[in-house]
């Protein structure tokens, strides 16, 4: 299995999807979009692609132009039938190629939050990942409307798009369930100015303080690389 990342930021890396692509085999190629580096690979030198968080707008093409060649990057990496997995702005970066508008959302989410599995997941090879109900965690202040052709997976009551699929392996989680009390701590030090009071925002304190809410979260992301990994063309 050959994976390439997309890296925004350097304090926001793969956390706990690591230790599952180890556990493959994975050879692991890193773009990192935040330093000087060699051209983003063609879908040709890759199986999976997973395009990570970061603090910037997916529509900052102006400020950030890589932006613009990333988004035809993952465009390219879905046509050419890869498995792609987009997290929090990696998400809205897959909408994004996909043609559709990245918006503010209504109130920006932050902390842990359960997503519920909409009705119209059933039956979609990955939604047999999701449960009912989950506490996950997010850090996001936009939002996405759902792609042509996807399938809306989760929600949540401060986000109605949580998650989606586009076939079996194309799947973006708006959340977060790759994070590590580290990877929370960094966000916490990098971008306090998101931590204004809000309906959805939870203070610092209380992020870190159920740990067992990391393992909970990272079984799910076990069982969603395992849903992706029976779609891959491998299996």
């Amino acid at each position: 299995m050959r994976v390439q990342v997309f890296q925004h930021v350097a304090f926001e890396g793969l956390g706990a999807i690591e230790p599952w692509l180890r556990s493959r085999g994975a050879a692991i190629a890193t773009t990192r979009f935040f330093e000087p580096g060699p051209p983003i690979p063609a879908p040709g030198d890759y199986d999976w692609l997973v395009a990570m968080g970061g603090p910037m707008s997916a529509n900052d093409e102006a400020s950030l132009p890589w932006l613009r060649d990333e988004k035809r990057a993952i465009a390219a990496a879905i046509d050419a039938g890869k498995t792609v997995l987009g997290i929090c702005l990696g998400a809205q970066l897959v909408a994004s190629a996909l043609g559709s508008p990245v918006v503010r959302a209504r109130e920006r989410e932050i902390g842990w939050h359960p997503i519920m599995r909409v009705a119209e997941a059933e039956g979609h090879p990955l939604a047999s990942a999701l449960p009912p109900r989950a506490d996950v965690f997010h850090w996001h202040g936009e939002t996405f409307a759902l792609p042509p052709g996807a399938v809306h997976l989760a929600r949540s009551e401060g986000c109605e798009a949580q998650a989606f699929a586009l076939g079996p392996r194309v799947l973006a989680l708006q959340f977060h369930v790759e994070t590590t009390p580290q990877g929370v701590d960094a966000l916490v030090r990098h971008c306090p100015g998101d931590l204004a009071p809000g309906p959805w925002v939870q203070p610092a304190d209380a992020m870190l303080r159920e740990p067992a809410r990391f393992a909970q979260a990272h079984a799910l992301l076990d069982r969603l690389l395992d849903a992706l990994e029976r779609a891959s063309p491998a299996h």
